[in-house]
């Protein structure tokens, strides 16, 4: 097994964001469209903020509900992103070495963390990352 392998060769780099001046609507479209579980909120190239689909799916309740689907999108409209993401998300670095990482996921609980250089987001690293490279090491 690589002992200081950096979270950089596993970490998705195409990273699909949102701004802090959209709607909650477009930020559930992108997380829908792309299949992904967290979305960085910038303003410029600086993370201000994460929201996960599980932040969403806390404020919106018409799965549970029948007939409560409208409920769902009045929510939508009525928050901002500012009210609902994680403000000034912990982030890590490029070279920050993937066991490193997995201990910060174990510790603190997170699922997904803003890679971030020099003020600027490189990228995203999630739990799902971590193990796939970990299942890796056993080929």
């Amino acid at each position: 097994m690589k002992k200081r392998e950096p979270i950089s060769h596993i970490m998705t780099k195409t990273v699909v964001t949102a701004n802090e001046n959209d709607g909650l609507r477009e930020v559930v479209e992108k997380l829908r469209k792309n299949t992904i579980r967290h979305i960085p909120i910038v303003r410029g190239k600086e993370v201000i903020g994460i929201i996960s689909r599980t932040d969403i799916n806390r404020l919106t309740f018409g799965a549970l509900f029948e007939g409560q689907e409208g409920a769902d999108e009045a929510i939508l409209d009525m928050l901002s992103i500012s009210q609902v993401m994680t403000a000034k998300p912990m982030t890590v670095s490029s070279d920050t070495i993937i066991r490193d990482l997995a201990e910060i996921f174990v510790k603190e609980e997170f699922h997904a963390l803003p890679v971030v250089d020099n003020g600027e987001l490189k990228g995203i690293v999630t739990t799902t990352d971590v193990v796939r490279y970990f299942l890796e090491q056993y080929d």
